[in-house]
């Protein structure tokens, strides 16, 4: 039995690292450490043939933050945002306001989100009220687009 990513015929299908994108300038680089701390990612670049899935701890959404501005992507997109208690494991610890082709949201409870190919949305705030927030990305695409530069 192999270990962890211990060389094997199937190593090159599993992450357990970070092999952060880099995506956009430093300075994006640097304002996205500001409010969140992406575990893993996984894309076409780091896997031949994968879709991308990324993962992250959000713990706020700073002023004037690029990311969140409304946009769109030319694939589909799965959005989730976990609890970070497993003792209460719908309740999201905080509150997020999402909108999606122009319909707003309240999100209190651990929720995914599907997002259709060219339909526009954004997350227009986060707050952590007392438990870190977990959220995972799925783009039916080998790479996420650039939008971040």
């Amino acid at each position: 039995m192999l270990e962890n990513t211990e060389a094997g015929r199937t190593s090159k299908y599993v992450v357990q690292e970070l092999q952060d994108p880099q995506m956009g300038s430093k300075e994006f680089q640097e304002m996205y450490k500001r409010f969140s701390n992406r575990i893993l990612w996984m894309d076409g670049n780091v896997v031949e043939g994968a879709f991308q899935m990324n993962t992250a701890w959000y713990f706020a959404v700073p002023d004037d933050d690029p990311v969140f501005e409304e946009h769109c992507h030319n694939s589909d997109e799965i959005i989730g945002f976990y609890s970070g208690d497993p003792n209460h494991p719908y309740d999201l610890g905080g509150e997020l306001e999402v909108t999606i082709d122009g319909e707003t949201r309240k999100i209190t409870k651990s929720t995914m989100l599907f997002i259709p190919a060219g339909i526009p949305f954004f997350l227009m705030s986060l707050e952590v009220r007392y438990l870190i927030n977990t959220t995972a990305t799925i783009v039916v695409g080998s790479v996420l687009p650039s939008f971040f530069s």
